[in-house]
This record gives structure tokens, C-alpha cells and sequence, in this order.
């Protein structure tokens, strides 16, 4: 029988595996087969080699010397050390390596390894080095792992996913010299002999779950040169022996709950240089014996409980790069002699009580960077060469010094939070590589200097909340690499530069609370990664720019500029006239001068040619306005007449359309078209069901006594062409659902448009939820029929890859037998204009329905906008409460408020209490929390309205074996 090459290579495999098997067993084998060649092909047999690194590697081979990744010992021929790291392997370790007896080095490291690791790994008695770091490995580690650990010198089991203790086995490794278990799970407390490792030189057991205290002892490591327990859960005292390891570099046990004093013992070690001890519990007076640990580097003690006065013996640590005393108790300012500290690179002694003046001796040290921020110093003196310095949140007071300029290789300075008074120094403007600037919250004041323009390497440039004025400077143009300008609550004056239209990088802009006056630069829309842009409270006048951002700007960005005008600000702009003609009382020609002779004893008018001209023209025209007017009156009248008489013809309109330029288009899908009383409907308030954005909604019947709604469109100016108008609709009448209001018909004009839908009797859900009667409320099971319902109708509408844009309770209709129908669907289909700007201005009725992404501009609008609306009408169904509701003094975000009591474990008290103790908690909690997994800020995260579906008939009817959501 012919095998396939498949067949062949499976058949090998399970050879070469049974031969390793019987070798283990009978301890010898052939002489002629090389063992090492045989145990590597079985170890390559359980891995997955996607890059083909391995592909030296044949069975057929005599020796395995020469392949890659494998060394041999010269006279034996016998493979000593397997390197394999970052060669993108994935699989499991297999028996293989058992053949492998006088293997040195095991390197399997940065590679996708999975699995746990077995006992049998340390049967190579020779292994001196194992590095499996940076895998995906799990489980535990068996006690006895390293119970035959023969001569292992090093063993690397960092960034993998192992858990349980730390193998006791481990203590009796007399031979190890370094340890890196770090970056797993592994918990419980140390080996109660891991100080009996008299050899080991670095101990690397960081971030993990261990707790505990750690174990006494330590001062017999006479070896120890690096110890790292950070990201844990110790607790107790600091290892008090500590100072007895003289050989020790590097300390760090930050990030956990160690307490107590530094022992004094530390002072002793004059080789340390590295020195973390960071968000603990120490406490006491800060060590006056610190300038004794002459070899440090980086002293990080911050987020601890120190307190009293830096030692003037620090001082003593010349080599210090990096100093760390934020988040203490300390108090007083830094001693003079920290001038010796030459070498410092970076002094951070924020969030502390020190007071006094900003000591002289920083300026002279040439520290690349300096923050000083949340303390109660004073004066600001000169200041250093940086490149960074953040001196915020202090109490800084007194002029900006002149003499910034200094500073040429300055990148980023933040003075925000202080007292500083008086101007900004032009000098500023000579720093040409800072890319921040923050000056905010301070008393500056006069005008932005114009200088500023020549730091064009600007990024963000913050002045806000100043007392500054004037004018925006033209030459902030310049920057082009701006991305934040924030000029917010100022009293800058002026118009808003055309030159900001230049800045193509620029993101969020806030010009707000001024006194900004004059247009918006039209070239502003053709910024493409503006994502903010608040103008709000100033004098602005005239039309907001059109296309791009200004698309979809939010109303709120704009407010409290009266003369501003636009669909954001809800405000028509007026139609352009042509200037009056004003004439001069006092000329006698085209040029005579603007005055009257002396000897005159009165005022005489004498008018040119031309003015006669002029006046002449200038009544023609008020006449022809007038008479234009009078008959476009005339017209809207003929046109609102012909269309009533359309509404109450007897045409079949449904089978033979007619169109005509008097009496428009009305055809209906289905059914007898005639109306009775539509046109009557139309013109008479008491027949009109609700507003909203699109339009007014109207009730009348057919001449059979059918009724129906009639909405009329008041976007006429965004409306398509007949042409595309009609095919739309006629889409949107082939949708149909039992929880959707069917379209009907509609009728055209180039003026008027009609939409008529299916009357549904019972009113809106809005009114059912918030305006019923005392006594007459929705119980449980309508709730959960409704959200059901609109859940289905929405699922149809996506399937039809129709998105409804304004979900909310008033767009959901109850009819007479309970059952939800989903109305308003489709509309931007018909107004090719209804990009977000429009749509935000339109649907505002629907506050705290719409989904963040409307806001964000490169943000795609999807059907997940849908699911963000349906989830809050969910919380609003349960509830009983409105999306958004206005307190006295606070404002009160439906979604949010849901949120925080779920995670105070109280979500079953937001449940409309009309219905406490008449409701099933299994159902209505997992309702609200698919409500809140819908309203996700991100819309990938937010689940599709099929979904939906499936996920609420599971929570109504869940099925044995399956877990109800929770």
C-alpha cells in the first residue's frame, strides 16, 4: 500500500517517539543511532515552526552539530546548548529532550510556548542554564521541579502565566547564583529557605501575588548583589538584615506594604546604586545616614510616610542622576548642599509641605529636568538649563523672569497653578525647541506677545484662566506643529486671526469666556484634524464656517455669542442685501466738498445728476420688492389651496400617480387614497399629534374612515429631488414589521412634502412612562414586550441596512393592543444635507440618546449609534426615569446613574418604584445591564441588534445548561 508523504511523517513521528520511549526504558540503544538527533526530531515534532527556522534540522542526518541553534562539545560530539530564542515557535515541550543528557543550556525564550512544565525537565542532571521567559507556560510547578538540580546556576521562568507556590525544591538548588520568576501569578509567601542559597547573586521575584512578610534571615547572603520584590503584597517590617549583604548594587521592593523604619545597617552599603523603595508604608524621619550610600544612583522613596527635613548629608551623594521624594510628609526646603549633587539628571519633590524659596543651587546643576509641583514655595528665582520643568501647582508668585530665553534647549515648561503676575516675556519666543507651554491658572496679564510666532516647534500652548488682553496675535501662525491652543477665560479682544486657518495640525481649540469680537474665518472648515473647537461666550458675529468640523460642532461649543447664526446655534442666517444708498444732504456734485458756505443763512439741498440717478433707482427697487413679495403670497396661497384640493380629490393616486406643477404628486402604496378632511388637517391645531425635528404631525382619515398620520417635513431646503426623493421613499414603504409604523403613501411639491403613515392609537411610550395617571402604569411584562419589540424592530431595520438616527420614547407608539411600533425610521435617507451638524441640531429632543461618536468627527456613524439609543431607552423602560433630568442644582445622566449603582451593588433600587415588589429581579437586572452594555462609550463594544434579540428571549425564557446574562 503507498503511504503519503502525510502518512510517512506521522509514522516517523510515532517511531522515533516509541525508540525514545524504549531508550528511557532499556537504557541503551543501537550505537548507531545518534540520540541527540533522535530526541531534537521528537522535540521538533510537538512544536509549530511558522517561520521555518528549523528547517536544518533532518532526521537524516548523523549529527545534529551543525544545525541551527545547536552547539556541541567538540571531542563528543554531544549536543551542550539549545538556543531557540525569538524563533516565533509555538507547541509544547515535549519528551524529546530527554535524549539530550549532556545538555549544558536550555534557551527557549521570547517564543508562544504553551503548557505546563513536567518533573521531567529536570532529569537532565547537567542542565546549568534554563530560560523559558516571555512564553505563554500555565499551571503550577511541581514541588519536586528542581528536586534534582544537579549543578543549575541560573533558571528564567519570567513573563509567563504560571500560578500556585513557588516550588519548595528551589531551596535545595545550593548552586544557583540567579533566580527570575517575576511577571506570573504565583502566590503564597517565600520558601522558608530561600536565605539558604548562600551562592545567589540576583533574586527577581517581582510583580506577582506573594504576601506575606518577608523571611529573616537575609543578612547571610553574603552574595547577593540584586534583590527585586516589587509589585507584591508584602507586608510587615523591612528585612532588617539587610545591611549585612555589603555586596549589594540594587534594591527594589517598591509597590508593596512594607512599613516600619529604614534600619541603620543600610548605611553600609557604599555599592548600591539603585535604591527603590516606592509606595510603601515607611514611615519615621527621613535617614540622616543616607549620605553614607556614597554609590547611589537613583534614590526613589515617594508615595511613602517621611517626614521632617531633607538631611543636609545628601549632599554627600555625588553621583545621584535621579532623585524621588514626591508624595511624603517632608517639610522645610533642600539643603545648600545638594549643590555637590553635580550628576543630577532629575528632582522630583512634589506633593510634599516644603516651603521657602526655590533654592539657588538648582539653577547651576544642569538637570534636564526639575518638577517641584503641589508644594507652598515662593519666590520664583532664575532658572536652570532644562529640558523639562514643571514647576505647577505651587505657590509661585512675582514676574515671569525676562530671562527664559537662557534656556535655549528648553522642550517642556508647565508654571500652570501659581500666582505669577504681570506679561508674558517676549523671550519666550527665542525657545525654538519647546513643544509645551502651560501657563495657566496663574495672574498674568497684557497682551500675548507677539514673539510667539518664532517658537515653532510649539505643540500645545495653554494660557487660560489669566487675566491677559488684547488681540490674538497673527503670528501664533507660525506655529505649525500646534495641536492644543487653549485661550479660554481671558479678556482677549478682537477678532480671531485668519492665520489660525494655517495650523493644519491643530486638534482641540478653546477661545471661550473672552471678548472676542468679529466673523469666524470661513478658511477654518478646511482644518482636517480639528476635533474641539469652543468659541462659547464671547462677541462673535455672522455665519458659522461651513463643511468640515463645523459639520458637526456641538451647540454647546458656540452658546452665548448673540449675533452668531447657523443650524448650531439653531439661528438662520439673513439673506444677503445690497448695501443703502446714502446720499450726502450737503453736496452739489459728484465732488464737492462735504461742507456749506459760512455766509448761508440757511441749509439748502441740492442734488447731482447722479443722486437723482440713485434715488430713482434705489424706488424702483423698493417697488419691485414690494411687488414680488405681494405676488409670492399670492402664489404660496394658490399652492397651499391646490394642495388641500389634492388631499381631497378622488383620484386613484396608488395606480395612476399624476404630477402637476399646481396641485404636486400624492400617491399611496396601497389601499384608497382618498382623504376626507387632509388638507383640513393641515391648517387646523387641533388635529396635530406632536412636533419633533423633522417636522409636525397631523391625524386625518380617509373617505373610508381610515385613519392615518401625516407628517410634514420642515426641512424642505435638505429635501432630494423628486426624482431621488421618490425612490427612497418608495424603500421605505416596502419595510415592513409588526413593531414598525408602516408607511403609507406621500405626497410631493417642490415646497411641501408629506409623509403618511399608519395612525397608531394608543400615544407615544413617553406619555405612557411620564405622563400617565396615577394608578395606570405599564407593568413588567409590558415593559419587557415593549424593549423586546423595539429590539425586533430595530433588528429589521439594520438587517435592511436602514439606520433610525432618533431612537428615543416618543418615536416609540403603542397601539391599542400593547404591542410597540417604531416610527420615525429612515429619514436622513431623504435629506442628502443631513450630515451630524444638521442631525445634532434636529434631533435634540433626543438628549441623552445619542451616541458619543455624533461628537467625534472621525468617528464613523453606524447602526451601533441605534443600539447606544436603544440602550438607553431600555434604562428609561425600567426605571421609569427620563435620560436626562434636570435637579435644582445638579444634573442627573440617566446611563451614569445606573452605572454607579451597579457597582455599589444596589441596581435592583433604580427599578421604577411603581413597580417594587411587582417585578422579577432575574429579569429586570439583567435587562439594565445589557441597557448599560449597549450604551458603551466605544461602539465595537456595544452588541448588534440581533443580538439584542437572542440575549433578551434568553433572559425571558433561558434554556437549561445556558447562563442567564449577568
Amino acid at each position: 500500500m503507498k503511504l503519503t508523504m502525510v502518512n510517512k511523517k506521522e509514522l516517523l513521528i510515532s517511531l522515533l517517539t516509541f525508540l525514545v520511549f524504549v531508550s528511557q526504558c532499556v537504557g541503551s540503544l543501537n550505537p548507531s543511532l545518534n540520540d541527540d538527533v533522535l530526541g531534537l526530531i521528537v522535540f521538533k515534532a510537538d512544536l509549530q515552526d511558522p517561520k521555518a527556522k528549523l528547517s536544518s534540522w533532518n532526521q537524516d542526518d548523523d549529527t545534529p552539530c551543525n544545525w541551527v541553534a545547536v552547539k556541541c562539545n567538540p571531542r563528543s560530539n554531544r549536543v551542550t546548548e539549545l538556543t531557540l530564542d525569538g524563533f516565533s515557535l509555538s507547541g509544547r515541550i515535549g519528551r524529546g529532550l530527554l535524549q539530550l543528557q549532556f545538555l549544558h543550556k536550555l534557551s527557549l525564550a521570547r517564543n508562544n510556548l504553551t503548557g505546563s512544565i513536567g518533573p521531567s525537565l529536570a532529569r537532565l542532571e547537567n542542565l546549568r542554564i534554563i530560560d523559558l521567559s516571555e512564553n505563554s507556560f500555565s499551571g503550577s510547578i511541581p514541588d519536586d521541579f528542581l528536586k534534582q538540580c544537579g549543578s543549575l546556576r541560573s533558571i528564567s521562568l519570567a513573563k509567563n502565566k504560571f500560578s500556585g507556590k513557588i516550588p519548595g525544591s528551589l531551596s535545595s538548588c545550593a548552586t544557583l547564583a540567579s533566580i527570575n520568576l517575576s511577571s506570573n501569578q504565583f502566590s503564597g509567601s517565600l520558601p522558608a529557605g530561600i536565605w539558604d542559597l548562600s551562592g545567589l547573586r540576583s533574586l527577581d521575584l517581582s510583580d506577582n501575588l506573594l504576601e506575606g512578610e518577608i523571611p529573616k534571615g537575609i543578612e547571610v547572603m553574603n552574595n547577593l548583589r540584586a534583590i527585586n520584590l516589587s509589585k507584591n503584597q508584602f507586608t510587615g517590617e523591612f528585612p532588617g538584615g539587610i545591611g549585612s549583604c555589603s555586596l549589594l548594587r540594587s534594591i527594589d521592593l517598591s509597590d508593596n506594604s512594607i512599613s516600619g523604619y529604614l534600619p541603620e545597617t543600610m548605611q553600609k552599603l557604599s555599592l548600591c546604586n539603585y535604591l527603590s523603595l516606592r509606595n510603601n508604608l515607611l514611615a519615621g524621619e527621613f535617614p540622616s545616614w543616607i549620605g553614607e550610600m556614597k554609590g547611589l544612583e537613583t534614590l526613589d522613596l515617594s508615595g511613602n510616610r517621611f517626614s521632617g527635613q531633607v538631611p543636609n548629608s545628601i549632599g554627600n551623594l555625588q553621583s545621584l542622576a535621579v532623585l524621588n521624594l514626591s508624595g511624603n510628609g517632608l517639610s522645610g526646603n533642600l539643603p545648600e548642599s545638594m549643590a555637590n549633587c553635580g550628576n543630577l539628571l532629575a528632582l522630583d519633590f512634589s506633593r510634599n509641605s516644603m516651603s521657602g524659596d526655590l533654592p539657588a543651587w538648582i539653577f547651576g546643576l544642569g538637570s534636564e529636568k526639575v518638577i517641584h509641583s503641589g508644594n507652598k514655595l515662593g519666590r520664583l528665582n532664575s532658572l536652570p538649563k532644562l529640558q523639562v520643568l514643571d514647576l505647577s501647582a505651587n505657590k509661585f508668585s512675582g514676574k515671569f523672569s525676562s530671562s527664559i530665553e537662557v534656556l535655549s534647549s528648553l522642550q517642556f515648561l508647565n508654571l500652570s497653578v501659581n500666582s505669577l503676575v504681570g506679561p508674558i516675556p517676549g523671550t519666550i519666543g527665542e525657545l525654538k525647541e519647546l513643544y509645551i507651554l502651560d501657563l495657566s491658572e496663574n495672574r498674568l496679564n497684557g497682551s500675548i506677545p507677539l514673539e510667539f510666532g518664532g517658537a515653532f516647534s510649539l505643540k500645545e500652548l495653554r494660557l487660560e484662566r489669566n487675566l491677559l488682553t488684547g488681540k490674538i496675535p497673527s503670528s501664533i501662525g507660525n506655529c505649525s506643529s500646534l495641536t492644543t491652543l487653549i485661550l479660554s477665560q481671558n479678556n482677549l479682544t478682537g477678532p480671531i486671526p485668519a492665520a489660525i486657518a494655517k495650523l493644519t495640525s491643530l486638534q482641540d481649540v478653546d477661545l471661550s469666556f473672552n471678548s472676542l469680537t468679529g466673523g469666524l474665518p470661513k478658511q477654518l472648515a478646511n482644518l482636517p484634524n480639528l476635533s474641539s473647537f469652543n468659541i462659547s461666550h464671547n462677541q462673535l458675529q455672522g455665519e458659522l464656517p461651513a463643511g468640515g468640523f463645523f459639520n458637526t460642532i456641538s451647540p454647546f461649543s458656540v452658546i452665548g455669542n448673540p449675533s452668531l447664526c447657523g443650524a448650531a446655534v439653531n439661528k438662520s442666517c439673513p439673506a444677503v442685501l445690497p448695501k443703502p444708498i446714502v446720499l450726502n444732504p450737503n453736496s452739489s456734485s459728484d465732488s464737492a466738498p462735504d461742507v456749506l458756505p459760512e455766509n448761508l443763512g440757511h441749509k439748502r439741498i441740492i442734488l447731482s445728476i447722479s443722486a437723482l440717478i440713485a434715488i430713482g433707482a434705489a424706488a424702483v427697487i423698493v417697488v419691485g420688492v414690494i411687488a414680488i413679495t405681494v405676488l409670492n403670497l399670492r402664489v404660496r396661497s394658490t399652492s397651499r389651496s391646490a394642495a388641500a384640493q389634492t388631499l381631497s380629490a378622488g383620484d386613484d393616486f396608488s395606480h395612476s400617480p399624476t404630477t402637476d406643477a399646481n396641485s404636486g404628486k400624492l400617491v399611496m402604496f396601497s389601499g384608497d387614497p382618498n382623504f376626507s378632511t387632509g388638507a383640513h388637517a393641515l391648517l387646523n391645531k387641533d388635529c396635530e399629534l406632536g412636533r419633533g425635528g423633522f417636522g409636525a404631525v397631523y391625524r386625518t382619515v380617509l373617505q373610508d374612515g381610515h385613519p392615518v398620520a401625516i407628517k410634514k417635513l420642515t426641512v424642505s431646503s435638505l429635501v432630494k429631488s423628486q426624482e431621488d426623493f421618490e425612490r427612497e421613499v418608495k424603500k421605505l414603504g416596502k419595510v415592513r414589521h409588526q413593531n414598525l409604523v408602516a408607511l403609507e403613501g406621500y405626497y410631493w411639491t417642490p415646497s411641501l412634502q408629506l409623509l403618511i403613515y399608519e395612525f397608531v392609537s394608543g400615544g407615544s411610550l413617553y406619555k405612557h412612562l411620564h405622563e400617565g395617571s396615577v394608578g395606570n402604569f405599564l407593568s413588567w411584562n409590558e415593559r419587557f414586550n415593549i424593549i423586546l419589540g423595539t429590539a425586533k424592530s430595530l433588528a429589521h431595520l439594520h438587517q435592511s441596512n436602514i439606520i433610525h438616527y432618533n431612537i428615543k420614547s416618543s418615536n416609540v407608539l403603542i397601539d391599542s393592543s400593547g404591542e410597540p411600533k417604531v416610527g420615525d425610521f429612515g429619514l436622513a435617507r431623504l435629506l442628502p444635507m443631513l450630515d451630524r451638524y444638521v442631525l445634532s441640531s434636529k434631533i435634540q429632543s433626543a438628549l441623552g440618546y445619542m451616541a458619543p461618536e455624533f461628537a467625534c468627527r472621525t468617528v464613523k456613524i453606524t447602526e451601533k449609534c441605534d443600539v447606544y439609543g436603544f440602550g438607553v431607552l431600555v434604562l428609561e423602560v425600567v426605571t421609569g426615569k427620563r435620560p436626562v433630568e434636570y435637579m435644582e442644582d445638579d444634573v442627573v445622566v440617566l446611563c451614569d446613574m445606573v452605572r454607579g449603582a451597579l457597582e455599589e451593588g444596589r441596581i435592583e433600587e433604580c427599578v421604577d418604584e411603581r413597580l417594587q415588589g411587582n417585578f422579577p429581579a432575574d429579569e429586570a437586572v439583567p435587562v439594565m445591564k445589557l441597557g448599560l452594555i449597549c450604551t458603551s462609550q466605544v461602539p465595537s463594544n456595544r452588541p448588534d441588534m440581533g443580538e439584542v434579540v437572542n440575549i433578551l428571549e434568553l433572559i425571558r425564557c433561558p434554556s437549561e445548561g445556558q447562563e442567564e446574562l449577568g
